[in-house]
């Protein structure tokens, strides 16, 4: 009997075994990249699915948030995603299980909430979400084995945004349209983002530079020979406002006797930095790569999702949206494995920790490579030249994280000559600690420079050469990609999610363009920025952005409830709205300009008006007369050519360039913006360059003409005169 017993119950393990093996798991995750991959580790029994992002949210069409029915949401089927949310439902319906695997943040949350509700509608299969930091075959078996139902709090995070960002967007909209421009759009996050850039342009603008000089010297002991520059002049810091300030002092020391007055020495300790957050990620790969922040994301995903190795499929890199430097542990015992191999000097006692800014939401850990094995060298042929530069400096960054201190030695030689102080500096590595590994990272302030063995009170030559240099002092810098990402996060405005979009929208928009890698705001941008601000001085603010981050924080963690938070909001600033509309003047057609210029295929005036990539001419007999024309920079300067120089774009990336309109006739480009002067030596147009010694200037395009334009330089009426002739 008993045998009988063990005998059945042996028979129905069996079978249940068995018929879990039969069992099919469905997961959705959000791209097919990251499909691909993790189809690749869960092996039989699961199929990979990717939902290509939100295929459920609010029509792009009209306001869809319903103010009286507590600001609920009116959810559709994305356009021209019906037909993949029903392949999901009917592939859900032939599983046993759903594993919702969209990204581990509030989008992610809301689109695996929808997700849930949509598939629970064909199928009673077993629903539920997992969620990873990185994408290894490690990281998604653990996540399988631990799924979890939805947060419903997380969800209402994301809905309160949404619902916020609507009735912000879709009210000031129309008021934009009705006042200024058809076609404009205003938004909660970016408008205040508009806000920094424009007045940082009005400090750019109002800045008056001052003209200084600085002078140099160079001094010799036997075979070697260096420069120092010169600190102090009859003990105190010289002032050296003109060239004959620098001369005077030259012609006083030239013939001095030159002594080493002193010598110091100092040490340093240079601690290892914090691995990336996805601001510090964005930061470093603009001012490192010259990436702008969405190509840094775009990439980061790439290495996210998975890329090739040899035979593999593998996600190089963790999530690449997080506001925290936390480390998990196997990550720390893998990369102190690799350090101890590799560098064993360079191994602390102890993991190196390193403290949560107290405003991260510390939902994911840092950026990090998944294996610190999988070095720059280790993976330099999988990866397209963009993809592993992002790598090495995400890998050097996380390895040198966890890596002992550096040590610097600095000397610093006086030089007395006459009543003249010069100064020459130099550091070396004492140990290089981890900079062993920093390469890519590496800054001009790293470098070391060596100074000759000298001696207190030893007599040195002079050369005879000197070398004084002309500058100007520099205004508050534009924001770039990487400074305006620094200033939105101090702040509080927005989140890692949010800083690429922000800078892509308002560059879409026309509301800010690109110079020289710096944010100008736009001749609409500044208009927009000066009605927003002047409207709505309590919403288009840093602090109540910032506040808002904070309240939907708090959403998140079920302190408040979303809809009392959108009331608490709706209610006056739609009281507001409604005054502005009566009490805002229109100024419709302000930036619409007649010229001189006439249709060529109708006779009528040219207008100069604002679209959506700039200004352009457009003929003043439309809807009759389609034709319009890029706006010209400048006259072309090739003899005998009486085209103009206009904006134009290359295939493909569309990179702007400036040509003749004469073109193929006339070759003549330019890669530099003409500007609204010529050159007083030659005739040709200005530019503006910029470059990081001398900031933004203007200088003559004729590759034959050495005029350079500075602020002192007081040559408007002879730019007048050949302007006249």
């Amino acid at each position: 009997m008993a045998d009988t017993k063990k005998s059945a119950a042996k028979s129905k393990t069996k079978k249940t075994a068995k018929s879990r093996a039969k069992e099919s798991t469905l997961v959705i995750v959000e791209s097919p990249a990251k499909a691909a991959t993790i189809e690749k580790y869960l092996g039989t029994g699961y199929t990979v699915k990717a939902s290509m992002g939100h295929l459920i949210d609010l029509p792009k069409s009209r306001l869809a948030i319903k103010i009286d029915d507590n600001f609920q949401p009116e959810y559709i089927t994305v356009r021209g995603r019906a037909k993949l949310l029903k392949e999901l439902q009917k592939d859900a319906k032939n599983s046993d299980h759903v594993l919702l695997a969209s990204d581990p943040d509030r989008e992610g949350e809301a689109i695996a909430w929808h997700l849930n509700n949509v598939l629970h509608e064909k199928t009673s299969a077993d629903i539920q979400r997992i969620e990873f930091n990185e994408i290894t075959p490690g990281a998604i078996k653990e996540a399988v084995k631990h799924p979890r139902q939805i947060n419903e709090a997380l969800v209402n995070a994301q809905k309160a945004r949404r619902v916020l960002d609507r009735l912000v967007g879709y009210n000031l909209s129309p008021l934009l349209w009705e006042k200024v421009k058809n076609g404009l759009s205003a938004g909660r996050v970016q408008s205040v983002a508009l806000r920094l850039i424009c007045e940082r342009e009005k400090e750019v603008e109002d800045f008056i530079p001052e003209e200084y000089w600085t002078l140099e010297a160079d001094f010799v002991k036997g075979k070697s020979k260096f420069t120092a520059q010169l600190v102090l002049y009859k003990n105190e810091k010289p002032l050296l406002k003109t060239e004959e300030d620098v001369n005077k002092i030259i012609g006083d020391i030239q013939n001095s006797k030159c002594e080493v007055l002193d010598i110091k020495e100092s040490e340093k300790t240079v601690r290892p930095k914090p691995p990336f957050t996805t601001s510090k990620m964005q930061q470093a790969a603009a001012n490192r790569l010259g990436f702008n922040a969405r190509k840094t994301m775009q990439i980061a995903q790439q290495l996210y999702e998975g890329v090739q190795i040899g035979k593999n499929r593998v996600g190089l890199i963790t999530y690449m949206r997080t506001d925290s430097v936390r480390i998990a542990q196997s990550a720390l015992d893998e990369v102190r494995d690799w350090i101890s191999k590799n560098h064993p000097d360079c191994l602390p006692e102890k993991p190196l920790s390193y403290a949560v800014g107290k405003d991260a939401q510390d939902a994911h850990e840092c950026i990090r490579p998944t294996y610190p094995s999988y070095t720059p060298d280790y993976v330099k042929d999988y990866l397209s030249r963009d993809q592993l530069r992002l790598y090495t400096i995400i890998w050097e960054k996380f390895v040198s994280c966890q890596m002992s201190n550096a040590k610097t030695k600095t000397t610093s030689v006086d030089i007395m000559a006459g009543d003249a102080l010069f100064r020459v500096s130099g550091s070396k590595f004492m140990e290089k600690g981890f900079y062993n590994v920093i390469k890519l990272l590496s800054s001009k302030e790293d470098v070391t420079a060596s100074v000759p063995s000298l001696k207190k009170g030893e007599i040195l030559d002079k050369s005879g050469k000197f070398y004084p240099e002309q500058h100007f002092t520099q205004g508050p810098a534009r924001y770039t990609d990487a400074s305006i990402v620094r200033v939105l996060e101090e702040k509080g405005i927005g989140r890692p999610s949010t800083y690429a979009p922000i800078i892509s929208t308002l560059l879409d928009r026309y509301y800010v363009t690109r110079s020289n890698r710096q944010l100008v705001p736009s001749l609409l941008g500044k208009m927009i920025c000066k009605i927003l601000v002047d409207s709505f001085p309590d919403v288009i603010n840093e602090h109540f952005t910032a506040d808002v981050e904070n309240k939907l924080d708090e959403v998140e963690q079920d302190k408040i409830v979303w809809n009392e938070m959108i009331r608490d909001f709706y209610n006056p600033f739609k009281k507001h709205l409604d005054e502005v509309e009566i009490t805002q003047e229109s100024v419709k057609g302000f930036l619409d300009e007649r010229t001189e210029k006439i249709c060529d295929k109708c006779g009528k005036p040219m207008m100069k008006k604002l679209g959506r990539f700039g200004f352009f001419l457009a003929c003043s007999g439309f809807p009759e007369c389609h034709n319009t024309k890029s706006v010209p920079l400048a006259k072309c300067p090739v003899k005998g050519c009486d085209g103009e120089i206009v904006a134009r774009k290359t295939k493909g990336r569309g990179k702007e360039f400036y040509g003749c309109t004469n073109y193929p006739k006339c070759s003549f480009i330019s890669h530099f913006k003409p500007i609204d002067q010529v050159c007083p030596k030659c005739g040709w147009f200005l530019v503006e360059k910029f470059d990081k010694k001398n900031g933004n200037y203007k200088s003559c395009i004729n590759p034959e003409c050495d005029y350079l334009h500075s602020a002192d330089d007081d040559s408007q009426e002879l730019t007048d005169q050949i302007l006249s002739e």
